[in-house]
């Protein structure tokens, strides 16, 4: 018995069967490509996220530094409306005046902040008994490209009472809340 040639009955099957492994590798490095510009993406937005954010807790520093030096000068919120939290810090970009909360926005270098004087309140703790307290509301946000973070804190002013003595009166100011609102 003679036995065909075995090339000669294969017509180019090795080559069919490299030229669909071959395709079987493409479409793998074209998924993991696509999987990795996907995850530089996410990556990208992270650090923007953290960015705003970091950017948030500075304008808010900015803005209870303000405070702490200028607090005699602050006008207490006329009505409710204007002492709930600033609907627009969700929208803000630019400093100024908003008409509808009356918060004057203030520039920093990586967003904004505003303050509500929220007026008085009841002694937070028994060391606060002997004076007045007044609480603030600041508000900062942070802005990096696409991505925004809002925080916000109230800040309470104790203003103890002088036994009598001549000078300054004395003024201790503490955070009593904070939270990220976006």
């Amino acid at each position: 018995t003679v036995m065909p040639p075995v090339l000669g009955s294969q017509k180019g099957m090795v080559l069919l069967a490299s030229m669909v492994f071959l395709m079987l590798l493409g479409f793998l490095g074209l998924s993991a490509m696509e999987s990795a510009g996907q995850q530089e993406k996410m990556a990208g937005a992270i650090r923007a996220a953290n960015q705003s954010f970091q950017g948030a807790e500075a304008a808010m520093h900015v803005g209870e530094t303000w405070l702490q030096a200028h607090w005699s000068g602050m006008a207490e919120c006329a009505s409710p409306y204007r002492c709930a939290p600033p609907v627009e810090a969700r929208s803000q970009r630019s400093p100024g005046l908003d008409p509808q909360s009356g918060i004057n926005w203030v520039q920093t270098q990586d967003g904004l902040y505003g303050i509500q004087f929220l007026g008085l309140s009841i002694p937070l703790s028994q060391s606060e008994k002997d004076g007045s307290v007044y609480l603030y509301r600041i508000t900062g946000i942070g802005l990096r490209g696409l991505s925004r973070t809002v925080l916000e804190s109230v800040y309470a002013r104790h203003q103890a009472v002088q036994d009598g003595e001549a000078g300054p009166v004395r003024q201790r100011f503490r955070r009593v809340m904070w939270r990220q609102i976006q």
